[in-house]
């Protein structure tokens, strides 16, 4: 019994389980922050193919693999950060819409869960109302512009995230 337990242990690739663990484990980190402030999931995917290729090039990813996911992260923030600031546009919003959305997201993550989803609207209205001396109502106006630029990129940065994990997974199969 006791040498069928050992001969377990000892034929197992520890190597392999632990990239793959670690590789999957980026994989998810970086979806959940593709949706989650403050954690920047494309990056964190495109570390873990790295750092799988890296750690076990016999593995199947190819280095044209990880070059592809490191222009899809680039693309990512690029359409991330246009479509915050479309949407301020679109709506007539300033610039400190788009920081008084960042500080109030900023805030509510300290402030159970509706603070994350307010207080950003509140600080892009602040923002408008302190900086940019807007009336009242152009100042709701571009403040929910900005959100709603900043979900749509929020949406894509998701797509894109998606794309990155299915191009890593197809490449590491075939």
């Amino acid at each position: 019994m006791i040498d069928s337990i050992t001969h377990f242990f000892t034929a197992i690739d520890w190597s392999f389980w632990g990239v793959w663990s670690f590789t999957a484990g980026l994989m998810v980190l970086g979806l959940a922050g593709s949706v989650l402030p403050l954690l920047p999931g494309p990056i964190l995917i495109f570390a873990g193919a790295l750092a799988h290729v890296l750690l076990r090039p016999e593995s199947g990813a190819s280095w044209w693999c990880v070059a592809g996911l490191f222009v899809l992260t680039m693309v990512a923030y690029v359409l991330d950060f246009m479509s915050g600031a479309a949407g301020t546009r679109w709506f007539g919003g300033s610039q400190y819409a788009v920081w008084g959305v960042l500080v109030g997201g900023i805030l509510g993550l300290f402030v159970p869960f509706p603070g994350l989803l307010i207080a950003p609207i509140l600080g892009g209205f602040a923002f408008e109302m302190l900086f940019a001396k807007k009336e009242l109502r152009p100042a709701v106006k571009s403040s929910v512009g900005t959100v709603v630029g900043a979900g749509m990129g929020l949406v894509l940065r998701l797509i894109v995230s998606l794309l990155m994990v299915s191009w890593f997974v197809a490449d590491v199969i075939w």
